[in-house]
């Protein structure tokens, strides 16, 4: 697949040469600290099927561009699938302290953005993790004060959010305002449009208060700015392919898949399950996302949040690999991550397997699967 058009990538997370990446390897949810809830493992079916382990450990975010974990686990289609193996969740709020749980040991499989996934299968040399399959595309806007800002030239000369420095949406912006020919400086995010890193939960605030002028963020931070009186000038899945480009991936532990491959396929069966039903029960898995993001929080979203924000996130079995791929490139153009070998990032035999025997199409992984 060509590299998308205007395409801005998600940031790649830093690799271990860059120093300046060393604090911006955040994923596409919020906060900067894990979240080890250590919540107790789910309720196992009784008379299930035995597979190689009596518990899986999944980590996520409690963030709606990880629904497939919040509903599969809520609903306990991913359970279903595993028989009496028990699922032990773990929710996080940035995607290098999971990378760090998975790399220790304390979770088997997780659902985390492009960039973490990269900088982890990088910096271990191509030794800790695999990607064997998606779980959403989309969910990410420019929104706008609609009182300063008319059109996409009016960015120039303004003060634009990012999440943080290298992260997904940090690089999609940085490249999309390569592309249109204007310059900032990476590092300092000074330039033609100042770009002021701003953590997704304070960023309503700094609209409020006018500290910025919009922001280049996800679901539901985008919705949130929108409920403030921003407008919507860009949803970045228009400057891509078929409008569809990768923000969460499955990833799994290379020791546990190779210990484990029954209880891996069980659970890809699980979220391939709990997509389908996503996808033919849109309102039912709405209320049950948000239920599991109370449960986990505290505070479910209100209605002029939620609607607007999951109707933008798609719930895909497909890796979309090759935009993970043009990711990478864009961090790399950006002077934010080395040129990385991904060779290996990808295993979707499993996938395929499952994706097969239902009679689904199967995915590709961008010539960037195992040997």
């Amino acid at each position: 697949m060509p590299a998308p058009r205007t395409t801005l990538r998600r940031s790649l997370a830093a690799v271990a040469a860059l120093p300046l990446l060393a604090v911006a390897l955040t994923a596409c949810g919020y906060g900067s600290e894990a979240k080890q809830d250590g919540v107790k493992a789910a309720d196992a079916p009784a008379g299930g099927k035995k597979l190689s382990t009596d518990t899986v450990k999944i980590g996520y975010f409690p963030n709606l561009t990880h629904a497939t974990a919040l509903v599969g686990i809520q609903e306990g289609i991913i359970a279903k699938e595993l028989g009496s193996t028990a699922v032990k969740p773990s929710t996080f709020n940035a995607g290098p302290s999971e990378i760090e749980a998975l790399n220790a040991g304390s979770i088997d499989i997780g659902f985390i953005g492009p960039s973490p996934a990269i900088n982890g299968f990088t910096k271990s040399k191509g030794k800790s993790l695999r990607i064997i399959g998606g779980s959403a595309s989309g969910g990410v806007k420019l929104v706008v004060n609609p009182k300063k800002i008319k059109t996409l030239d009016d960015l120039k000369g303004k003060k634009i959010a990012t999440p943080q420095l290298g992260n997904t949406q940090d690089v999609a912006f940085l490249n999309w305002i390569s592309e249109k020919g204007w310059k900032v400086d990476a590092n300092s995010g000074k330039g033609d449009v100042s770009v002021v890193r701003t953590d997704n939960k304070v960023t309503p605030d700094a609209y409020r208060s006018g500290s910025i002028d919009g922001a280049w963020v996800p679901e539901p931070t985008a919705s949130k700015l929108v409920a403030q009186g921003a407008k919507e000038l860009l949803d970045e899945s228009t400057l891509w392919p078929d409008r569809k480009f990768v923000i969460t991936n499955i990833i799994v532990s290379q020791k546990f898949l190779a210990e484990h491959g029954d209880v891996v396929e069980a659970v890809l069966r699980g979220t391939v399950a709990t997509n389908a039903w996503i996808n033919a029960n849109p309102d039912r898995a709405k209320v049950s996302a948000n239920t599991a993001l109370k449960e986990l929080s505290g505070k479910a979203l209100p209605a002029e949040i939620l609607d607007p924000a999951w109707k933008s996130v798609q719930f895909i079995d497909d890796p979309l690999a090759a935009t993970l791929d043009a990711e990478a490139e864009h961090a790399v153009k950006a002077g934010l991550l080395e040129q990385p070998d991904l060779t290996g990032i990808y295993d979707l035999k499993p996938l395929n397997k499952i994706l097969k025997a239902a009679g689904k199409p199967e995915v590709a992984d961008a010539g960037l699967g195992v040997k």
